[in-house]
């Protein structure tokens, strides 16, 4: 199902309504695959949703709205990794041991649609591993094996040529297997 472009620039709330319920699962499983807390995965959904709301008028429609906004998830991703990384080089952040603030350690409840692991322990296992890896190689992982997406969507969501994606997916899986 598509959402009409035209009744989105318009400020038809059904229409917003109607992006929500068919990009709204892809955008929390994609920031949850980045962010691997649930309640800050559903905080940048929200500001996804707020944000595209915002800046819908400046949407290429020549361009997949999927696209455009899995971009702005990354954005909000990546903007909140580094507010992490922040807080934890100003020592505002408390003790990695603290689980409350550790951003690897899963909640008990956690369960991701897109990973299937035997149990938590290889999940935690695999977000540490994850944590690790340059941004870019994150992110290409994340979309390919969690969204499911193919190298063009990456390519086109990350604004990097297909053979860039091939390259980041192939040093990811390496880097992945050294440290797992």
């Amino acid at each position: 199902m598509e959402v009409d472009i035209q009744e989105l620039k318009a400020g038809d709330e059904r229409a917003f309504r109607q992006l929500i319920d068919v990009h709204g699962r892809g955008i929390f499983n994609l920031c949850l695959g980045m962010i691997p807390n649930r309640e800050d995965a559903e905080d940048l959904t929200q500001e996804v949703f707020i944000e595209a709301y915002k800046h819908i008028g400046s949407f290429r429609e020549g361009s997949h709205i999927k696209t455009w906004l899995f971009r702005i998830a990354l954005n909000k991703c990546y903007d909140h990794i580094k507010y992490i990384k922040r807080k934890k080089r100003h020592g505002i952040m408390q003790s990695l041991f603290d689980k409350e603030d550790n951003p690897i350690e899963l909640p008990s409840n956690f369960a991701h649609p897109g990973v299937t692991l035997e149990n938590k322990e290889h999940a935690e296992a695999l977000y540490g591993a994850l944590a690790t890896l340059p941004e870019n190689q994150h992110t290409a992982f994340t979309l390919y094996e969690m969204q499911g997406m193919d190298y063009k969507q990456i390519a086109e969501t990350m604004a990097v040529s297909v053979s860039a994606v091939e390259s980041l997916l192939s040093r990811a899986r390496g880097g992945l297997r050294k440290k797992l």
